[in-house]
């Protein structure tokens, strides 16, 4: 009995998220009404109030699961011998189809549209999402900079830009309804060509700039 009323609330919590993600999505967050996302759902107001609070919570929690999924399969003690190559395109991937699919995609037009109106939800959302991968991923780099793996003074900053190199043009470009997410093809050539840059540069190896603006050979 127990555990048919655990799985009975766990399907009602995933039902109201998606029909709130929906109504998110469709009318923006000022918008959207809690009767409607009920008439999507089923239940009553209760249901919304016991599991979320309000209007807010439902959204923060859209936004928290989201963020969770993002950053499951980081592998943090890069177990197995994994190196930092296969670590970063395992994270990559995973991080861009979460970047790239509908709901986040939502959340990111919803967080621009109401920045300026709900400071306090897009900086929870922003500590939640991104600022959050991008701190995880800083852990990462720190071990590795301890093994010698790569040089840098500071790892927070190098987690920042790979974190925006994965997200790029494409991701823009998917939030302003130019194109489609890409294909799972597409993503695994641009999320290699990302770590490529990332870890190796684009210069030849034997040559770095000069401070002269001439490259010079090492």
């Amino acid at each position: 009995m127990d555990a048919a009323r655990t799985g009975s609330a766990g399907n009602r919590r995933e039902a109201l998220l998606k029909a709130a993600a929906e109504e998110f999505f469709e009318q923006g967050y000022a918008a959207t009404k809690i009767d409607a996302i009920i008439e999507r759902a089923g239940g009553s107001k209760r249901n919304i109030y016991n599991e979320f609070g309000n209007k807010e919570g439902l959204f923060l929690a859209l936004v928290a699961e989201n963020a969770d999924m993002a950053l499951s399969t980081l592998p943090m003690d890069e177990p197995g011998g994994r190196d930092l190559q296969e670590t970063l395109t395992s994270f990559g991937q995973h991080l861009m189809s979460i970047y790239t699919s509908p709901a986040l995609v939502g959340i990111y037009r919803i967080a621009i549209t109401e920045a300026n109106r709900f400071p306090d939800l897009v900086r929870s959302f922003y500590e939640r999402g991104p600022g959050r991968a991008t701190s995880q991923l800083a852990g990462v780099l720190e071990r590795a900079r301890e093994r010698g793996d790569i040089r840098t003074d500071d790892c927070l900053r190098a987690a920042g830009h790979f974190v925006g190199m994965i997200r790029g043009n494409l991701h823009l470009q998917i939030v302003l309804g130019l194109r489609a997410p890409p294909s799972g093809e597409e993503m695994k050539e641009t999320v290699a060509s990302v770590v490529e840059i990332f870890l190796n540069g684009l210069r030849p190896g034997p040559e770095k700039w000069d401070g002269a603006g001439g490259l010079s050979v090492v």
